[in-house]
C-alpha cells in the first residue's frame, strides 16, 4: 500500500506535458494575420500566441538572446527582414515546402528569411485627368509630363525608399540621384500624409497621379467613408526599364531562440499552402507568394502585372544610399 500511495505521489507531482503551441513576435496589426492563424490552430491543434512589437523588435530579441520566448518573427518591408537577419537573432529553415513554394527571388539565398504576401508599389491615377496608358515606367515619373501632378508621402517612408533602392538596383546611385530629384521637381505639393491620403488627394483634385501600395485601395474600396478615393482613381502598373514592377513583401524568421522550433516550422510550412496564402489573399487585398493560388476578386480587377524580380536583398542593401538620396535632393522639403 505504502508503494502505491508513493507511486500515485510521484505521478501527481511530475510536470504535465507542455501543450503544443507557437510565440510570434509580429510588427503586422495582429487583426490582419488573426484571421490565418486562427485557421491553422483549427487544422492542427497548435495554440499560437501573437505579440505586437510595434518598435524594437530586434533590439528586444538581442536582449532575450536564448530566453527569447519567440519562435518566429513577422514583418514587413525586404530592409526590416534584412535588419533581423544582420542582427543574428535567426536561424535558417531547411524546408523543401517552402523552397517549392516560394520564388527564389522571394527568399533568402541562405533559408534566413521567406516571403509569405507581396505588394506592388503602384501609381494611382485620376480616371478623368489620365488616360489609361499615360503611365508607362518609373523613370518616365520624373520628366516633364508629370510637373505639378504628383503626390506621394514622405520620400523617407520605407515604401519610398524601397523603390528608390530597387531604382538604385537597376541604375545605379547618380541615375537615382537624378531621378529623385525630377520626382521632387514634380509634386504638386510637399510629401504628406500616408497612400491613402494620396488617394483622397487625387479625389480632391490636387494632383493626377500618385505613388501607393496596391493593398491599400482594397482596404478603401471596403470602407463606406473612403471608397469615394478608390472610385476616384486607377492603378496603374509602371515597370522599371528592362524590368517589372517594385514590389515590397511581408515576410517571417525562425529565431535563433526558438523554443518550440518544430511546431514553428510547421506553421511556417503551412503558411504557404494554398489554404492560408487564400486567406491572406481576400483578406489583406495582398497578392500570395505561392505561385498559381488565386488573388482576391477586388484584386484581380486591378489588373495583371509582371513583378520585377531583381533581387530583394540586393535592393534592402542600398538603403542606406536611397536615404542618403532623398535627404540630398531635399525630397520632403
Amino acid at each position: 500500500m505504502r508503494l502505491r500511495h508513493l507511486l500515485l505521489a510521484t505521478a501527481l507531482a511530475a510536470p504535465l506535458p507542455a501543450l503544443a503551441e507557437v510565440n510570434i513576435y509580429t510588427t503586422r496589426q495582429p487583426e490582419l494575420i488573426q484571421p490565418v492563424i486562427d485557421a491553422f490552430t483549427a487544422e492542427t491543434g497548435i495554440a499560437v500566441n501573437l505579440a505586437f512589437v510595434e518598435e524594437g523588435i530586434v533590439e528586444r530579441l538581442e536582449a532575450e538572446g536564448s530566453r527569447s520566448p519567440a519562435d518566429l518573427v513577422m514583418t514587413v518591408d525586404i530592409a526590416n527582414l534584412k535588419r533581423i537577419v544582420d542582427a543574428g537573432v535567426v536561424q535558417p529553415v531547411d524546408s523543401d515546402i517552402l523552397r517549392a513554394s516560394i520564388p527564389e527571388h522571394l527568399r533568402s539565398p541562405d533559408n534566413l528569411w521567406f516571403a509569405l504576401t507581396s505588394r506592388g508599389r503602384v501609381v494611382y491615377a485620376s480616371r478623368d485627368r489620365v488616360p489609361e496608358g499615360a503611365v508607362t515606367t518609373y523613370e518616365d515619373l520624373a520628366s516633364d509630363t508629370w510637373r505639378g501632378r504628383i503626390c506621394t508621402r514622405s520620400g523617407t517612408h520605407n515604401y519610398n525608399l524601397a523603390l528608390l533602392a530597387a531604382m538604385i538596383a537597376h541604375h545605379g546611385e547618380d541615375y537615382a540621384r537624378t531621378w529623385a530629384a525630377g520626382l521632387h521637381a514634380n509634386l504638386a505639393r510637399p510629401p504628406e500624409g500616408g497612400d491613402r491620403d494620396q488617394a483622397r488627394a487625387i479625389w480632391a483634385g490636387e494632383c493626377d497621379i500618385a505613388l501607393g501600395n496596391t493593398y491599400y485601395v482594397g482596404k478603401m474600396q471596403e470602407d463606406p467613408e473612403q471608397s469615394a478615393w478608390a472610385e476616384a482613381i486607377r492603378v496603374e502598373f509602371p515597370t522599371f526599364e528592362g524590368g517589372g514592377t517594385h514590389i515590397n513583401v511581408s515576410g517571417i524568421a525562425l529565431t535563433s531562440a526558438a523554443p518550440h522550433r518544430d511546431e514553428a516550422v510547421q506553421l511556417m510550412e503551412w503558411l504557404v499552402s494554398p489554404e492560408a496564402q487564400g486567406i491572406y489573399a481576400e483578406l489583406n487585398f495582398e497578392y500570395p507568394v505561392l505561385p498559381g493560388a488565386p488573388v482576391s476578386e477586388v484584386v484581380a480587377g486591378w489588373g495583371e502585372f509582371t513583378p520585377d524580380t531583381v533581387n530583394l536583398e540586393e535592393v534592402a542593401g542600398h538603403r542606406a544610399a536611397a536615404l542618403r538620396i532623398m535627404e540630398e535632393v531635399n525630397f520632403d522639403g
